[in-house]
């Protein structure tokens, strides 16, 4: 399915509705930023919920990291 057939999703539809209009450059640059910063605290906060619930730490990655056949 090509992109251009694919249905919206919710967040398309309502960024379409929000922003429905131009933005000087510098201000889509700082749109751009806290969409970013949104989607990485969602991403940290998966990732400590991960290592929090198979119990790793940071000498955990320090054993992956040396571990030669990673």
């Amino acid at each position: 399915m090509s992109v251009a057939t694919q249905k919206l999703t919710n967040v398309q539809v309502e960024l379409l509705n929000t922003f429905a209009y131009e933005l000087p450059e510098d201000e889509l640059k700082d749109l751009k930023k806290v969409l970013v910063g949104f989607f990485a605290k969602r991403i940290r906060q998966q990732t400590n919920q991960i290592w929090e619930e198979k119990g790793y730490t940071p000498e955990t990655m320090k054993d992956w990291l040396n571990d030669e056949n990673q």
